[in-house]
């Protein structure tokens, strides 16, 4: 006699991303690998772990995104300066709309001046990326494989910013532990599981290698960038950038240090002074709730060494290294 399947493996059979419908989203969700070990469980889609509400929203991000030629998307894996990028970029594109003196930034923390693709601000959803005027500056923690294949195809700007995968590291952990009450991993288990290549947006060097790759086969359109080299050299990464998103900055301006007065208002200990990155946050729900002040930890080069021991950053940077091999990035 015939076996007759069960509703989950009738949904292995007829579910997949290309047929998936909101009716039959958690039915699909069911169908992909689990594990337990974050502050949440995660699901295994596309070869990147996530957690299973964000698989609806990216699904739905396929038919409803539309990039445009003009748009400009910042990348990152979380926890690699995504808030830092995000105040630099705005700052740069509208500093003939605003003064230093009276700014946006002073007021509003930089994760909301700059709308994820992937994850709508609370009260909206993906159809409010359509109304936005051109050129977008929009941001993303999707690797570049998850993003609609219109992205690549037409044309527009795409800056990745990635970081030393210890520091990176070291910082997911602290955030996976404020975010959701309760959570309480152990640095060492952590640690196990991201070299695992079991970590948000992991694995960590998969992220890194798809739009470092892209960044060499498109340069003029997709700019690879390194946390560290901006600390190092922040003023000349400003310029940088600036050239990249098509606004260079003026002989005039360079004569009057705007690009030190970007830096400065971007900077870590500005941007932690201000009242709004002190107090409130957002609900995301599925009991997620981001503090304002989470996004601002230390902003640091190397302090993982002040939570890793020589065997634990070895570890990581064995695998890092085999995982990197060959491809011309290295940390």
């Amino acid at each position: 006699m015939a076996c007759i399947p069960s509703k989950s493996e009738e949904s292995a059979i007829e579910v997949s991303p290309e047929n998936v419908s909101s009716e039959n989203l958690e039915d699909f969700i069911r169908t992909l690998q689990t594990r337990e070990g974050w502050s949440q469980p995660m699901v295994l889609y596309k070869n990147y772990w996530c957690r299973p509400h964000l698989v609806g929203k990216i699904i739905l991000l396929q038919d409803i995104f539309k990039p445009r030629s003009s748009d400009i998307i910042l990348a990152t894996q979380p926890k690699c300066g995504t808030t830092w990028l995000k105040a630099l970029a705005f700052t740069i594109i509208n500093r003939s709309r605003y003064s230093f003196s009276d700014h946006p930034l002073l007021s509003s923390n930089p994760q909301y001046l700059v709308p994820f693709i992937e994850i709508p601000d609370p009260g909206r959803d993906h159809a409010y990326l359509e109304t936005l005027p051109s050129p977008r500056l929009l941001s993303t923690h999707l690797p570049l494989s998850m993003l609609p294949s219109e992205t690549s195809s037409c044309c527009c700007r795409i800056v990745y910013l990635c970081r030393e995968p210890k520091d990176a590291f070291v910082s997911r952990w602290h955030f996976e532990n404020k975010i959701v009450k309760g959570s309480n991993i152990e640095l060492n288990k952590a640690l196990d599981m991201f070299c695992e290549g079991f970590s948000p947006s992991g694995p960590f060097w998969n992220h890194c290698l798809e739009y470092w790759k892209e960044s060499l086969v498109r340069p003029n359109e997709v700019l690879f960038l390194k946390y560290e080299g901006i600390k190092s050299h922040p003023e000349e990464s400003v310029r940088q950038l600036a050239k990249f998103l098509g606004v260079p900055f003026t002989a005039e301006e360079e004569s009057s240090g705007v690009a030190q007065e970007v830096v400065k208002l971007c900077s870590f200990e500005n941007l932690t002074s201000l009242k709004v990155n002190q107090t409130g946050g957002v609900d995301h729900g599925n009991k997620i709730f981001v503090e304002n002040s989470v996004f601002f930890r230390k902003g640091s080069v190397g302090d993982w060494a002040n939570h890793m021991s020589e065997d634990m950053a070895e570890k990581l940077d064995r695998v890092v290294g085999e995982k990197l091999k060959g491809s011309g990035l290295a940390f």
